[in-house]
Formats: C-alpha cells, sequence, structure tokens
C-alpha cells in the first residue's frame, strides 16, 4: 500500500488541500486569482482534452472492454507475465512444467479515460472535490468529497452533475451510492448522516432524508433491495435500518426502522440479495434476503414477509484491524441455482449455500472455506466461479471458487486506491465511534470497488478503471503477443480439455468447441514453428542452438500428437524446420521416446529415411533399435533397415523385421548362430557382445517356444503352433546349412549347450511344463532328450557340473506325474560313477552340488541305495551322506558329517539347536544325538564356546557337570563358564543351571588367573557366588581390588579400605621408583621413562578414584572420627607422595599427584569440618596449607574462624586471603569483610609492620571497622592511612603528628640519659639514637607526603593548619637538643626542619612563613641568633628564585622582539630581479608586447617564465595549482652539483624563498574589469615560509627558550643543549642555594 488509507483519501495530487473540510478557503491566503465569471461544472466536465479521441463503449447497456486494448495497460499475472514491456520480451524463457496449470492473463485491468479526466477536472478547476464513492449498474456513478454526485452514461459522457457544493457543505463528503435495478434512482449516503434520493431521468432531487437514524453519526452503506421501495442503510454507529419509500397524494415520505442496533455490537457491512434478471422468479426473491457483519458475527436475515433471522454465525479468531466482507451470488450446484453468500475476515474466505426447503424455511449450508496467506479487504464475485479479491497490499487476487487456485494476482498500487477511513471514524461529526470499529475502518474501501454484471469498477483518487474476465482467445493472444508459445499451447490444450479456470466465450457442445480450439492450437503450432525457426541464433556456439530447439521442438511433437495431427507435424511442420540442419536434427531425435511410448507408430517415408539416416550418422544405434522394434513395419524400406542393424549389430530390430516383416522366425536364429557358433564350438573366449547375443538367442528361442513375440508382443495365434515345430526342427537338425566336415552332429544344440547349459535347459523345462497332450510336440521332446544325452554322456568338453545339471534336468522331468519321457537307468548308474569317483579331487564341492541337486529333485529313485551311500563316503561328499542319513532318520551320524566336513563345521551348532527344539523328532532320536553331542564336547568346545555355551544352556542343563569334567584345558573351560554364565545372567526365561554358586565360584578361580582385569567387573555384574568362598579366592591371588569390593560388601570397611590403601601405596611407590631411576638417562631412556610414568600415573588416578568412591558409599553411615579415619589416611599417602616428588623435574607427574591430592580434599571437605582438615595439615606441614589455598581448595573459608590458636588462625588467614588476592577466577569468600578485618586484628597483634603494607594492597575491609581496630592497637600510622583514605584529613595529620612527636621525645630522651655515661655506653646510647633518628626521618617523610598529597585540595588557611604544627614541632625539637653534644643529631634535625621550610614554601609564602615564625613565643624574645641560618637561607633561595625568573623572562621578550621584527622586515621587503630576462631561455621577459605572461621572481634575484618553469618542473607539486610553491631552478640545479627536481624539498633553501608572480605586457579590458592586481601578487602563506627560512639562514643556533626548554628537561631522552659542557644525566638545575649552618 502507497499511502495510509487516511492519507491517500485526503491528498490530491494538483492541491495537495485538505478537501474534507467545508470551512472556506482565503482566496489571499492561497493567492488565487479572481476571474470575472466563474465556469459551471457541467460546461468543464463536457470539455475533452484536446489531445485526447472520445472513448465511446460499445455496449449501451455494460461498460464493454473487448475493445479497449489500444485504452488500458496490461497486468501481469502469476502464472505468465502480461506486460507490452520490450526488454520482458527479451527475457529467457524458462522451462516450462508440463504438470504446472498455465492461467494467462485472466482479468483485464483497464483505465476508463473519459472518466478518470473528467473526476481530475471536476477536481482541480472547480473544487468539486476529491472521489470518495463509486456505484455501477447501467450507468456509473461517482460522489465526492464536496457533496456532489457525477452520473456517467456507457460512452463515459457526464450525463448528471447531482447537489452543490452549498449542499456538500451543509451535508459533508458522499460516503455511500447505490442505484435500483432499473437504473431510474440514485440513493447518496453523505458522511455528516444525511440520505438523499435522485431521479437519473432528469437529476431531480426526490428525496431528503434526516431522521432515518441517530444524528451525528456517518452512512457508511446504503443499498437497494430488489424492491425498489425498499433500502437498508448502514451509520457508523454500527446500526442498521430499513428504509421504506412511500407516495400518497403526490407527497414522498420515507419510514425507517431500525433492523440491528450498534449496541449489541457494530455492524460494519451490509448486502442485499439482489437478483440478476434471469432469476427474478426464484423462489427465494420473496424473502428479500440481506446479510450483515458485524464485528463479531454474521447474520441472515429476511426482510419479507416478515422480519425473520435465517442465521447467525460467529467468527473464528482473527485480527481485530481486519475488515468484513460480503458478496452474494447465484451458483448452480447440483443442476438448481440457488444463492451463495461469501464472506470472510482476515485470510478466511467462507461460503454459504442458501436454500429453499419444500416447506417454506431457509436452509444455510456451509461450504468448504478457501484459506489464504493475505488480510482480505474487498471480496467480490465476477462470475459464478470466479471472486476478486483485494488484500491490504493492494493486491488483487483473482480466485476460482471449486478448485481454490488463484489465477492471477494483479498490483494495484498504480491505482491509488480510495479509502473509506474518515467516514467509519465519523470525523466530520466529531468522530464519535468506537475504537473497534475505528480499527477497522483504517483499511475500510467498501465504496471504492462496485461490481455489475461480470464487471467491477474501481475508484482512485484521481482515476476509475474497470476489470473483467478476457474471453480465451483474448487470453491465448496475450500469450503469444509476448511470445510466450508453450504457455500458450498448454493453456489452449487446458480449454480443450476442459480442465481450464474462468473461461469466457466458449459456447456449443463439447466437439464443436474442441474443434474450435483445435484450429487455434494448430495456427499457434504454425506461427510457434516460424518462430523457432526465425528466432535460432544464425552464429554462435552449436550447444545454443540445440539448446533452442531442443525447448520448442518437442513441445510441437507433444501437442501435434495429442491433436491427433501426424499430417501436420510430418507434412508442414517437418518441411518447415528441416531448412535448418539443426533444427532437423532434434526434431528426428526427439521422436524417439514418442516412438518407444506408442504414441506414434507410423511415420512417412521420407522422415523414416532421414530418421535411419540421422541416427546412423550420430551413433545413435541403441536409439535407433529402440524405435524400430515400436515402428509399423510397412513404414520401412525393409532392405535398407535390415542391411545397417545387421552392420550395426542391431539384433532385435533384425529379429523384429523378419518376424513382423516376413513372418521368418528361422532366419535370424540361422543369421545369429553364425555368428555366435564357430566361436563357441573352437572353444574361443567370448566378448561382451558374444555374450549379449547368446543371451538373445536363449531369449528368442523361449519366446518362440512359449508364443510370445521378441522383444515385444505376441506372435500371431494362428503361427503359434507352427513357430513351435520349426524352432524344434531348426534345433534337432543334424547339420546346418553350411556345414563342413568337421562340423559336429546337431550343431545348434551342442552350441548352446557350451554356451550355457543351465539356462538352455531352463528353456527346454519351461517349453515342456506348457505342452502336454500335444503328440508331435512329445515326439520333439523326447528327441531332443536324447540327442542330449547323445552328445553329453561320455563326452569329456563337459564339466560334471554340466552333465549334473543334464541329469538333474532329466530327473525333474521324470519326476513328474504324467511324464512321458524315457532314460536308461545304466545312464544314471554311468554319471553316478562319474560324479563320485574318488581318484578325481578337482570340483569336488561342484560334483557334490550336482550330485546334491539330483538327489533332491527326485533323482535318488534311479540309483541303489546301498551303493549310493558307499560312494558317497569314500568320495567324502558329507551332505550326500547328511540327506541320506536324514532319510533313514540316523540323525546322529549327521553330527559326524558335520565335525568331519571343513566346509559346514560352524553349522553343527544352529543343527543341534534345531533338532532339539523342533517337535518333529522322537525323544529316542533326540536322546541319541543329545549322546553323541556328549561324546565330542571337548572339540566343539574348541570349535566355539560361547555357541556351545548357549547350546548346554538350552538343551543341556543337566549334563553341566559333565561337560566341566570331560573339558580338560583350563582355558577352553575358563571360556566356556564364562558365555555360559554370562547367558544364564543376561536370560530371564532359562532355568537354573545346577550347584550354580560352584560354577560362578570355578569362574571366579579361573578369572584371577587368566585375566584379573574384568575380576571387578564380574563380581559387580553376577550375585551367585558366596561371600565368604570369593573373598578366600580373590586374597588366595592376591587379588586386593576385588577383594576390598567383597570385604566392603561384607561390611568390613576398615579392612577393604586397607586393602585399597595398600594398593595405592604400591602403586605411588613404583611412580616413585620410575621417575626417581629415569634421572640421568640418555634421550631414548627418558621417553620410554616418560611412557611408563604415565601409564603408572593412570593406574594411581583409577585406584584413587576407587577409593574416593569407596569413601564416599561408606561415610553416610559413618561418624566423624570413623571418617577421619578414612579420609586422613588416604590424605597423608597423597601429601607424601608430594613430597618424594618435589625435587623430580618431572612436572607432568608433580602436576598430577597435586590435582589428585585436591581432589581427595576437595572430596574429603563434604563429610569432614575444614577446621579439622586445617588443623591435620597443619600439624602435618604448613607449606601444604598454601599449596592447597593456591589451588582454590577452600571455598567455605569463612568456617575456619572457629581455629582456636590465635597464631595459627593468623597464618591460615593470611595465606587464604593472599592466594585471594592474587587470583582471578577465584570466587568470591562469603563473609569476605569479616575475614579480612579478623586477619586485620590478628596483623595488628602478631605483625603490626606489615600492617600499611596489607592496608595499601588489600581493597575488601570495611573502613570504619579498620579504624577501630587501628585505633584500639595504637596503631598511629595505619589509623592515619584509613583516616585519609575516608577523608578526614585533620584527624589522619594529628595521628601522624602524634607519632612524630612521639618519636622525637624518644630521641630526646636517650640524648639526655646518654650524657656522662662511659665509652661502651656512649656507644649504644649513639646506636640507639641513630636507630631513633631514623624512625623519626621515616615518620617526617611520611608527613611531607602526606601534606604533598593533599595540599592539592585545601585553601591556603587549611595548608597552614597542617604545615605550621609540623614546623613549630621539628624548631621545638632542635631547642631540647640545643646544648647536648651530639652534634650529629642536632644537625639531621636541622636538615629535617629546613626540608619541611623549603616543602612547605611551594604551598605558603615565604613572608607568612617568617611570620610565623617571628610571631613564636620562643622567639618572641631574646636575640635572632637561633633562627639566623633558618631565615638567611630562605633569602638566599629566594633571592635565586627571583633572578631565575627576571632573567627568563628578559629572554623571551628579546627572542619574541628579534624574531617579530626580522619577520616584519622579511614580509615587506621587496624583491629585486638581478636582471630583465628568464634565466632558462635568456629572453626578455616582455617577450610579446601585446600578450599576457606571468613571470616568477625568487629571493635571490633570479627571475623565470612561468612556462620555462613549468616545462623545467621546478615544481613541487601539480604545476596547475593556484599557489605553486616553486623553487629557483639556477639555485637548486648548483647546490650540491646536480639539477633537476631537489629529493627533499622541504629543507631546500631556494625551494622555502618567496615566490612573486607577475604579468607582463599589455592587458585586455576584462583584466581591468575584474580588478586584478597587475603588478605583484603574493601569497601570505609562502611569504611566512620564506621569512622562517631567512630567519634561520640568519640565525644558525639555537634561541635562548630552546636553551631553557632544554634545561629544564634535563634528563629528556632528546637532543640536549649544546652550550653545556656536561652530560644530560649528570646535569641538575637546583632551585635553591645550599643551607649554611652555623657552627
Amino acid at each position: 500500500m502507497s499511502q495510509s488509507p487516511d492519507s491517500r483519501s485526503l491528498l490530491s495530487a494538483s492541491s495537495q488541500l485538505n478537501l474534507m473540510e467545508v470551512e472556506s478557503i482565503d482566496d489571499k491566503e492561497f493567492d488565487i486569482p479572481q476571474v470575472d465569471t466563474p465556469p459551471t461544472l457541467e460546461s468543464i466536465l463536457s470539455q475533452m482534452e484536446e489531445e485526447e479521441d472520445p472513448f465511446v463503449l460499445e455496449d449501451t447497456c455494460l461498460l464493454n472492454t473487448d475493445n479497449m486494448d489500444a485504452q488500458s495497460y496490461d497486468t501481469s499475472s502469476l502464472a505468465s507475465s502480461d506486460s507490452g514491456d520490450p526488454a520482458h520480451l527479451k527475457r529467457k524463457r524458462r522451462t516450462l512444467d508440463q504438470n504446472a496449470a498455465v492461467h494467462g492473463s485472466v482479468l483485464r485491468l483497464s483505465l476508463l479515460k473519459g472518466i478518470s479526466a473528467q473526476i481530475v477536472a471536476a477536481a482541480d478547476k472547480v473544487d468539486a472535490g476529491l472521489p470518495t464513492a463509486i456505484a455501477m449498474s447501467g450507468v456509473i456513478a461517482v460522489g465526492t468529497s464536496h457533496g456532489l454526485a457525477l452520473v456517467f452514461d456507457t460512452n463515459q459522457a457526464l450525463r448528471l452533475c447531482l447537489g452543490n457544493k452549498t449542499t456538500g457543505a451543509e451535508f459533508g463528503a458522499v460516503s455511500a451510492l447505490s442505484i435500483n435495478h432499473d437504473c431510474s434512482r440514485l440513493l447518496c449516503g453523505f458522511a455528516k448522516g444525511q440520505i438523499t434520493m435522485w431521479d437519473l431521468a432528469n437529476g431531480k432531487l426526490l428525496r431528503t432524508i434526516t431522521d432515518a437514524h441517530p444524528p451525528g453519526t456517518a452512512i457508511l452503506h446504503v443499498k437497494f433491495t430488489d424492491d425498489p421501495t425498499l433500502a437498508v442503510c448502514n451509520d457508523s454507529g454500527g446500526s442498521v435500518f430499513e428504509l421504506t419509500f412511500r407516495r400518497v397524494m403526490g407527497m414522498r415520505s420515507c419510514d425507517s426502522r431500525c433492523l440491528f442496533s450498534g449496541s449489541k455490537g457494530e455492524v460494519c457491512c451490509i448486502e442485499p440479495l439482489r437478483t440478476p434478471p434471469d432469476f427474478r422468479d426464484h423462489p427465494i426473491t420473496c424473502y428479500s434476503l440481506l446479510a450483515m457483519a458485524s464485528l463479531t458475527k454474521i447474520l441472515i436475515i429476511g426482510l419479507k414477509p416478515s422480519l425473520n433471522v435465517w442465521m447467525t454465525l460467529p467468527y473464528t479468531k482473527s485480527d481485530p484491524s481486519s475488515v468484513p466482507q460480503l458478496a452474494w451470488q447465484f451458483v448452480p450446484v447440483q443442476k438448481t441455482v440457488n444463492p451463495m453468500l461469501a464472506f470472510c475476515k482476515g485470510d478466511s474466505v467462507h461460503f454459504l449455500l442458501v436454500k429453499k426447503e419444500e416447506t417454506g424455511t431457509i436452509h444455510v449450508i456451509k461450504q468448504r472455506q478457501l484459506q489464504l496467506s493475505c488480510d482480505i479487504i474487498n471480496l467480490n464475485w465476477i462470475n459464478s466461479c470466479s471472486l476478486v479479491l483485494l488484500d491490504s497490499h493492494e493486491k488483487l487476487h483473482v480466485v476460482d471458487r471449486p478448485t481454490q487456485d488463484v489465477l492471477e494476482t494483479l498490483d494495484l498500487e498504480q491505482v491509488q486506491l480510495v479509502y473509506n477511513s474518515r467516514h467509519f471514524k465519523s470525523l466530520a461529526t466529531g468522530g464519535n465511534v468506537s475504537q473497534a470499529l475505528a480499527l477497522v475502518g483504517e483499511k475500510a474501501c467498501y465504496q471504492s470497488l462496485s461490481s455489475y454484471a461480470g464487471q467491477i469498477v474501481c475508484l482512485g483518487t484521481k482515476s476509475a478503471h474497470i476489470m473483467s474476465l478476457r474471453n480465451w482467445k483474448e487470453r491465448l493472444d496475450c500469450l503469444l503477443k509476448q511470445e510466450h508459445f508453450t504457455e500458450a499451447l498448454s493453456l489452449a490444450w487446458s480449454f480443450h480439455e476442459g480442465t481450464a479456470k474462468a473461461v469466457v466465450g466458449l459456447h456449443g457442445d463439447s466437439q464443436r468447441r474442441k474443434a474450435v480450439i483445435s484450429d487455434k492450437m494448430v495456427e499457434i503450432l504454425l506461427h510457434f514453428t516460424e518462430y523457432a525457426v526465425k528466432k535460432c541464433p544464425e552464429q554462435g556456439k552449436l550447444q545454443v542452438m540445440e539448446q533452442h530447439f531442443q525447448e520448442m521442438v518437442p513441445v510441437l511433437v507433444d501437442y501435434c500428437l495429442l491433436l491427433q495431427k501426424a499430417d501436420l507435424l510430418f507434412n508442414q511442420l517437418y518441411s518447415r524446420l528441416v531448412e535448418n540442419m539443426v533444427a532437423k536434427g532434434v526434431f528426428l531425435e526427439s521422436l524417439e521416446s514418442y516412438i518407444v511410448a506408442n504414441r506414434l507408430g507410423h511415420i512417412t517415408t521420407p522422415v523414416m529415411k532421414d530418421l535411419l539416416a540421422h541416427y546412423h550418422d550420430n551413433g545413435m544405434m541403441d536409439s535407433l533399435e529402440r524405435c524400430i522394434v515400436h515402428l509399423d513395419v510397412t513404414s520401412l524400406d525393409i532392405q535398407q533397415v535390415v542391411q545397417v542393424c545387421w552392420n550395426n549389430q542391431l539384433y532385435d530390430a533384425v529379429i523384429y523385421i523378419f518376424n513382423r516383416g516376413m513372418n521368418d522366425y528361422i532366419t535370424p536364429m540361422e543369421k545369429l548362430f553364425s555368428v555366435i557358433g564357430p566361436r563357441v564350438r573352437e572353444g574361443q573366449s567370448l566378448t561382451g557382445d558374444d555374450v549379449v547375443m547368446g543371451n538373445k538367442l536363449l531369449v528368442y528361442i523361449s519366446c518362440c517356444l512359449a508364443g510370445r513375440a521378441y522383444p515385444i508382443g505376441d506372435i500371431p495365434e494362428d503361427l503359434v503352433v507352427q513357430v513351435k515345430y520349426q524352432v524344434f526342427e531348426f534345433l534337432i537338425r543334424l547339420h546346418s546349412g553350411d556345414s563342413s566336415q568337421k562340423e559336429e552332429v546337431f550343431p545348434f544344440i551342442h552350441t548352446l549347450l557350451h554356451f550355457d547349459t543351465r539356462e538352455f535347459l531352463n528353456v527346454l523345462a519351461m517349453t515342456f511344463d506348457d505342452v502336454q497332450n500335444d503328440k508331435q510336440a512329445l515326439e520333439y521332446q523326447q528327441r531332443t532328450v536324447d540327442i542330449l544325452l547323445q552328445v553329453m554322456v561320455d563326452n569329456p568338453d563337459f564339466t560334471p557340473s554340466q552333465v549334473g545339471g543334464l541329469f538333474t534336468f532329466l530327473a525333474r522331468q521324470l519326476a513328474k506325474p504324467n511324464n512321458t519321457l524315457f532314460v536308461n537307468r545304466n545312464l544314471f548308474d554311468q554319471v553316478l560313477e562319474f560324479l563320485c569317483c574318488p581318484d578325481d579331487d578337482s570340483r569336488h564341492t561342484e560334483r557334490q552340488q550336482v550330485l546334491l541337486e539330483l538327489l533332491q529333485v527326485g533323482g535318488v529313485v534311479q540309483f541303489n541305495e546301498e551303493r549310493l551311500f558307499t560312494l558317497a563316503e569314500k568320495a567324502k561328499f558329507y551332505q550326500i551322506c547328511e540327506f541320506l542319513y536324514e532319510q533313514k532318520h540316523l540323525y546322529d551320524r549327521i553330527v559326524d558329517c558335520y565335525l568331519q566336513d571343513p566346509l559346514r563345521k560352524a553349522e553343527i551348532f544352529s543343527y543341534i539347536h534345531n533338532l532339539m527344539s523342533m517337535p518333529g523328532y522322537s525323544s529316542e532320536e533326540k536322546l541319541k544325538v543329545k549322546e553323541k553331542v556328549l561324546q565330542h564336547m571337548q572339540e566343539l568346545a574348541s570349535l566355539d564356546p560361547g555357541k556351545l555355551a548357549d547350546l548346554v544352556v538350552w538343551h543341556f542343563t543337566e549334563e553341566v557337570q559333565t561337560i566341566i569334567s570331560e573339558l580338560q584345558d583350563d582355558s577352553l573351560l575358563f571360556q566356556f563358564l564364562r558365555c555360559l554364565l554370562e547367558s544364564q545372567e543376561g536370560s530371564q526365561s532359562v532355568s537354573r543351571l545346577p550347584l550354580e554358586s560352584e560354577l560362578y565360584e570355578l569362574l571366579l578361580d579361573l578369572m584371577c588367573r587368566f585375566e584379573p582385569q574384568e575380576l571387578l567387573k564380574f563380581l559387580h555384574t553376577s550375585q551367585h557366588y558366596r561371600l565368604e568362598e570369593a573373598i578366600q579366592i580373590t586374597e588366595k591371588y592376591h587379588c586386593n581390588e576385588a577383594k576390598a569390593y567383597l570385604l566392603e560388601k561384607k561390611g568390613d570397611i576398615p579392612g577393604a579400605f586397607a586393602g585399597l590403601l595398600q594398593t595405592l601405596k604400591e602403586r605411588l611407590d613404583v611412580l616413585a621408583a620410575e621417575m626417581s631411576g629415569g634421572i640421568g638417562g640418555g634421550v631414548d631412556g627418558q621417553d620410554e621413562e616418560e611412557a611408563d610414568g604415565e601409564f603408572t600415573l593412570t593406574t594411581v588416578k583409577s585406584s584413587l578414584n576407587q577409593m574416593i568412591l569407596f569413601c564416599h558409599r561408606n561415610c553416610q553411615n559413618l561418624d566423624q572420627e570413623q571418617r577421619k579415619d578414612l579420609w586422613f589416611p588416604l590424605l597423608d599417602t597423597m601429601m607424601a607422595s608430594q613430597k618424594e616428588v618435589m625435587g623430580l623435574s618431572d612436572k607432568h607427574i608433580s602436576n598430577g599427584l597435586k590435582e589428585m591430592t585436591l581432589k581427595v580434599l576437595n572430596c574429603m571437605s563434604s563429610f569432614i569440618s575444614l577446621p579439622a582438615i586445617i588443623q591435620h595439615i597443619l600439624q602435618v606441614s604448613i607449606c601444604h596449607l598454601s599449596v592447597m589455598i593456591d589451588y582454590g581448595l577452600f571455598q567455605k573459608a569463612s568456617l575456619c574462624v572457629s581455629l582456636q590458636d590465635d597464631s595459627l588462625l593468623f597464618q591460615f588467614l593470611r595465606c587464604l586471603l593472599e592466594s585471594q588476592e592474587g587470583s582471578q577466577s577465584v570466587s568470591r569468600l562469603p563473609l569476605e569483610s569479616e575475614l579480612y578485618e579478623l586477619l586485620l586484628d590478628l596483623m595488628c597483634r602478631f605483625e603490626p609492620q606489615e600492617l600499611l603494607k596489607f592496608l595499601h594492597t588489600s581493597q575488601h575491609y570495611r573502613l570504619e571497622e579498620a579504624i577501630q581496630i587501628t585505633e584500639k592497637y595504637h596503631c598511629n600510622e595505619a589509623k592515619a592511612y584509613l583516616l585519609e583514605k575516608k577523608g578526614d584529613i585533620p584527624g589522619a595529620f594529628a595521628g601522624l603528628l602524634q607519632t612524630l612527636k612521639e618519636r622525637l621525645d624518644v630521641l630526646a630522651a636517650e640524648m639526655s640519659g646518654g650524657i656522662g655515661g662511659g665509652v661502651d655506653g656512649q656507644d649504644e646510647e649513639e646506636a640507639d639514637g641513630e636507630f631513633t633518628l631514623t624512625t623519626v626521618k621515616s615518620s617526617l617523610n611520611q608527613m611531607i607526603l602526606f601534606c604533598h598529597r593533599n595540599c592539592q585540595n585545601l585553601d591556603q588557611e587549611q595548608r597552614k593548619d597542617l604545615w605550621f604544627p609540623l614546623l613549630d614541632t621539628m624548631m621545638a625539637s632542635q631547642k631540647e637538643v640545643m646544648g647536648l653534644s651530639d652534634k650529629h643529631i642536632s644537625n639531621g634535625l636541622k636538615e629535617m626542619t629546613l626540608k619541611v621550610l623549603n616543602c612547605m614554601s611551594s604551598f605558603i609564602s615565604l613572608p607568612a612563613i617568617i611570620q610565623h615564625i617571628l610571631q613564636d613565643p620562643v622567639y618572641g624574645r631574646g636575640k635572632l641568633a637561633e633562627i639566623q641560618g633558618l631565615i638567611l637561607g630562605m633569602l638566599d633561595t629566594f633571592t635565586y628564585e627571583q633572578t631565575l625568573l627576571e632573567t627568563t623572562t628578559n629572554l623571551l621578550n628579546y627572542d619574541l622582539h628579534w624574531s617579530l621584527a626580522h619577520l616584519r622586515s622579511a614580509v615587506t621587503r621587496g624583491l629585486h630581479p638581478r636582471q630583465d630576462c628568464c634565466n632558462i631561455c635568456l629572453q626578455h621577459y616582455k617577450r610579446k608586447q601585446d600578450t599576457s605572461e606571468e613571470i616568477i621572481v625568487f629571493s635571490c634575484g633570479h627571475l623565470y617564465h612561468l612556462q620555462c618553469l613549468q616545462q623545467k618542473d621546478c615544481g613541487w607539486g601539480v604545476a596547475s595549482e593556484p599557489q605553486q610553491p616553486w623553487r629557483c631552478y639556477k639555485c637548486s640545479s648548483s647546490h650540491g652539483g646536480r639539477g633537476g627536481a631537489c629529493t627533499e624539498p622541504n629543507r631546500s633553501r631556494s625551494a622555502s624563498l618567496a615566490q612573486t608572480r607577475f604579468s607582463s605586457g599589455h592587458h585586455e579590458k576584462g583584466a581591468e574589469t575584474h580588478r586584478k592586481k597587475v603588478v605583484a601578487v603574493a601569497t601570505l602563506d609562502v611569504q611566512q615560509e620564506l621569512s622562517w627560512d631567512h630567519l634561520r639562514g640568519l640565525y644558525r643556533g639555537p634561541s635562548r627558550l630552546s636553551i631553557l626548554s632544554e634545561v629544564s628537561h634535563g634528563q629528556s631522552s632528546e637532543k640536549t643543549g649544546f652550550l653545556l659542557p656536561v652530560q644530560p644525566e649528570s646535569f641538575h638545575l637546583k632551585l635553591a642555594p645550599p643551607p649554611l649552618f652555623e657552627e
């Protein structure tokens, strides 16, 4: 949808004005020109455009659109494109799916140009307003937004203009229209609720209805019924009213009755049943049916004879914004025509068939619904089978109702459809509608489409369009116009077969319609042929041409055969295609599929000749053969075809032609035998072609003897017997026609037997089965058998298999009840001697199989059984013996046969099982077999213990002990028992074995010896052994893990644990030995040791996992001490193993042991409290604790506060929290802050010197609690750090100052206490004083740093509050030690005092410092000698800094003045050329007086023409740039002894000089007009660059500013000052003179 419904209904493309408003428009505001006499609406609308021809419709009743192609635009459908775009016609045609239905362009959408032009003219020229509603009957009526109704006739001429703008301003826009059935009355509904009735004959206003419904609501629908005096209307309040028109005594009136109140649910669509003229007498018309669609349901009511509700149907769930739609249509159903209501809301269309019963009631039947994938906003019938649906994306869908196929989809976006949203929202009356109705109104377009008599008219904002179904010819022509011939043929065939949808224009009976369509298809085929030939690319690849015709020619052939127009195909189309050799080849090749499918059986002689030549020339002999055997022989040139087929070995075709063309069935066999016979008789190896030919010959003989034709079909019934006799006569011929002296008798039978004996005999067997009562055929059979015996018996050329096959064939025939063949019995004895010859070992299996087949088909009756049995035993034909034993029921002897036969020995188990299980054998026979099996038990066990075990379980359970005693080999016994007992475990239905426990214990004993690794698995899965005996067995063979499992099962947990722990220790010892033994070995030895260590480590892991699972299983039922007895020994063992491998270099093993230890710790923590674990580890070694913590073991470390020993708790917490600080992936500990504060408390007690470091590195404690802890233990420095962190600067400073004072007091006390002591005492006191002095310095430095950090954010007074107490403290300490003799201490205090003064001078002014010192009561009286040194030092510092500042200022000012002065002089200085000629061309700079030429002068005095410099390429860049930086050619050529371009333009002096461009000669007037400067044009940027380079040339040294900058950055890594003799590393700038000390 291009625009929203609201905006599209409001916007006009010409004025963009809101035409729905009725207020007057200010002419001055919109600058509308005044006219003397405004034109009338009729005069404007009657004017035709100059360039437009009148659009006249032929039909006076309906809008005829059959001849509107010139004025309409084609549309595109889903099935085909119907666009006139030439580019579209050139697109590549896609291959058509023959199964897909082709509908073509079903709907014609045409523009009503006359009506559209007059709508636009009315809106633009006389302000009639935009179109809002349309209705169609015999005329077309269009309502506008300014209340007018325009009525047009069938010629699109304006007949009436109803209403005026005054009425429109009062009533509002036309919101609904309706025309009665005879086109005599027009009803208009308005946006403000009024209804008017007009006489369409004279344009007279008949009625104005204002009280038909409640005021304040818009008219949404107004509809005439079949009764001209009855109408219905629907308002925006959702109510429906019946309007009855009356005329009494010349007075017209209207009565209103409410049919449905909007308070029960708003109705937004109504549709009365309007009966077409052909159904005026339909019995249902007397009820005057009305369908109403509310937001929730559908109602069908009858208005006559009395109001009656016939049906109410609620909607299924749908989108609330979906628009309900209703449409009536009379539809033929089951030979009757009844009205059908189509209704939808959303994407489903429902159909309701309405019938009148004989009782007079209305019966509504629900039909199959139509489901679409779009939201439908309009619904109309276009005929009784087709609907036109409009979706919310303005796509128009043409749907066939019976099949529910979407025939076509059109895009109506260009129509710019009119929407009725304003009326549904009732904006003209204040918008007093429900939200649900307003939501539906967003997509309402009820009044924009109107249908009548198979045509639908739709209304756009600036146009009107009409839609109708195309007739069948027009649909075909649309496809042909686009050159879619394949689609056109498919659509035409659907017309022909009656499967097409929405067919219009086909009349008459079925045969007449098919004839008309057939003629049209012939026309299309001829056009298609011409198109295919003309459109073929004349040049290009052959494959392209072939593809072109392969897409078209098969379509021509297909439809010609469908139409049964073979003459058209071969005479007209082929004669046209044959002009192109590629088309001819494609045509001939396409015939194959139709010939093979039997759709084409006869081909004209010229085409057949071309077909034969084409297939032969292109090597398509297989295709040619397939075609020949399906064609009528009469259309073939038999001699030519036979010659071609025989030369190319097309034997099927040769046989077909001889059989069908000449009724000759023998000649093909003679020809085939002549080819294959000599090779077979001579024993030559046959090729693939020979084998194919021989097989064809056998199949051909079989078909002839069976009465079937080869390769397809049947032999004519009158020839079946004759052909059969001829074939027998041919086969039993003594010699061939062209025989030689060396030829054997019966050559044909010889050949077939040597080629494939078995298949030839099968052919004879099938033939013998068919002939039973034919005496002649029986004679042929006997004769054939005699010949076979004569040829094959005693003939060494035939193998035993071939001879056996013959006698098998004979035995089958002799075994038949109605057998008539005779065979000498001695021949069977002779064959038996041949097959059972013991001296011949060749082909033993083959001879035995042949004899067995012979016996199985009944040949045993031909032999002496005793002699047969004797020969079979000598020949070791065990299968023959089995066959004979089975006939005598000696089944126990068969067991010996199986055991003696090496090929079938493994099948003995199946045989015994089947025999013992099947009910057909007696108990004595089964007992004999059982005894035989028990005798051979050792042999059977060695053959397959598993199958023997299965056999024993099923049939020998009572003999198990006997079988075990028979088996002497322990390994064999172990395998047998395992299979036996495993099958016993898995089976639920097998009976229990006797002495089962002893069997399991025997198996357990054997398993300990042969497969100890499977022992645990066996113990887990089996439950049938006795526990004590099993423990003794495992202990006997030292299987500790199995023993531990059994002890645990018994309940001896300590014993089981001891066994598992012993196994673990042994494996750890092996691992340690391997690792220590591998040290110092070679490379190969190390690799081997690593492999062994890896394997042993795996076994250790397995053993450890087993122990952990053991502990987990049993800890649930143990108390705490018993759990410790399990876990602690295991933990000690693992930690001891770590200690043993600690010094080894194999980190993989070490890390593996660590991981296993941690796994033990993690698992045991679920059963033993963490304090107990930690206590145990610390008792063993504290280093293990740190390792465990590093690995993130204790995730519940807050529980460890239960440790009683504070020192132990301190060590643990420090290890724990330090590992937590260093790890990034470890999860946070619970109650972490409490743990840190506990550690802080313990650290204040045990290691206070580490306190500050801990506070700096950790951030997880709470500040207030930490301050309380440090205050508790008087840790002032730590408390000060925390207070500073909190922001309490005075408090922190007070703490630090208190610490300093305490240390100064200690220092003073030590100095005073040391006076008068001895030498040793003095040395000791000096040492103590030195240490105390160091602590004082540390404390002072800490305070200075504190003041530095915090002074940045303090004002002057707050800074004094920090620095002055510090200064007072230091000066007071000096006074206390003044009288002491230790000068070192005194000097140290003085240095510290001076350091305080120097540092505070950066934050407090010197006068303030001096004033504070002088105001001190200590120095308020007496001389100033005590502070003289301090003051003098401060004054020296002030003098030095003042001098440095003045010097720096002077230097900077001088440099700045000097630089600016030289820059100004350089910029303002004129340039004087040294000569008046160019230094390149040496010509005067005024070469021509009458031309203007630019010159360039450099500061060096050289002058050049601009063109000369450009030729020498003396610029830095492109010469066309306006401010090109040039360089002097002469100077740049002379520097460095080279010319050309400078490689470093930024460093070339000549390239950076000022450049001035001059113009010489006489200038034109244009230059004066534009006021261009003639003398010199200089660019500022270039001059500045020139001046700077000039200054650099005059002053070749660094400026004073750069010297001072380098001095201040003495430690910089860049190039430092070159006036200083020292290196940067040793240079330091002192900002204050050294202090003076008074002696």
